[in-house]
């Protein structure tokens, strides 16, 4: 009988145990429940989705019911909650919805730079001319308010003593200039009721927007008296109303569009250090 080693049978004992080992780990799935390091990337018109046991969809980011790309965050109860992209015109807008279906937040459709919801008031308040016999041009109502929808509406009514009257509705634009919106003749004795619509050309979000509105009479010894019943501002509805951006924002879009890239904004020199012995309001 051929002589064997000693440490041979040592060695295969080893080696079966290393292969129980390995077939034993084999059986083991890793976690899949977790993500310790690295990206993760679905491309290629793929999507993630998160589902409530009963099949609800709650979450879903990738293509969309259209073929464009977004987010969808959904309720329990399945009504849609916020979502992100779609196609058209409006793509890539942001919305928030009520549970009964309605758009309560959402950027503007028409135009990139303005808030489509809510809706914002325009602050105007009546002077002490509300009601006047001036034949020139007096302050009936006067005030303003930060340009956060991209489309102004003032509803408003006036009427005069015989000798008829006039109305004018100005806006007052952020770098100062001052823009007649609507000029009319209001006849004696008949409420002449008026909705302007005004697109914000020239005017960037959050600038502030200046009103007045303005009347007179034709002829001295009679009278006229204005009321406003609504100021504020909303999105736009059609293409036409979108405005016109200020000049220096027409510039960044063209830069961008041009793959140029925009300096910060110039935020002017720094403030001047309080005098000794005084604090700001912020200490």
């Amino acid at each position: 009988m051929a002589a064997i080693p000693l440490d041979l049978i040592d060695r295969i004992r080893e080696l079966e145990r290393k292969v129980r080992e390995l077939t034993g780990r084999a059986q083991i799935r890793p976690a899949l429940n977790e993500i310790t390091n690295g990206p993760v990337k679905i491309a290629e018109g793929g999507s993630l989705e998160v589902s409530a046991p009963d099949g609800t969809r709650i979450f879903n980011v990738g293509a969309l019911w259209d073929g464009a790309y977004g987010v969808q965050i959904q309720r329990s109860d399945g009504t849609l909650a916020f979502n992100v992209g779609g196609s058209g015109e409006g793509s890539n807008m942001v919305r928030q919805f009520s549970r009964a279906g309605a758009v309560i937040l959402m950027d503007d459709y028409y135009s990139r730079e303005f808030l489509g919801r809510p809706w914002m008031p325009i602050q105007l308040f009546p002077t002490k001319q509300q009601g006047t016999e001036g034949t020139t041009w007096q302050y009936g109502w006067v005030g303003g308010a930060a340009a956060h929808n991209a489309v102004a509406v003032i509803t408003l009514s006036s009427i005069s003593a015989p000798g008829g009257g006039q109305v004018k509705v100005n806006m007052i634009l952020p770098g100062g200039g001052e823009v007649t919106v609507a000029e009319y003749d209001v006849p004696a004795r008949t409420w002449v009721n008026k909705t302007i619509v005004q697109p914000l050309n020239g005017v960037g979000f959050l600038d502030y927007v200046g009103w007045n509105i303005q009347h007179r009479v034709l002829t001295e010894g009679s009278g006229i008296e204005t009321r406003v019943f609504n100021a504020y501002t909303r999105n736009t509805f059609t293409q036409e109303e979108a405005p016109t951006p200020p000049p220096q924002a027409a510039a960044a879009d063209a830069q961008r569009f041009l793959g140029v890239p925009t300096s910060p904004p110039d935020e002017g020199p720094p403030p001047a250090p309080a005098p000794p012995g005084l604090h700001t309001i912020d200490d």
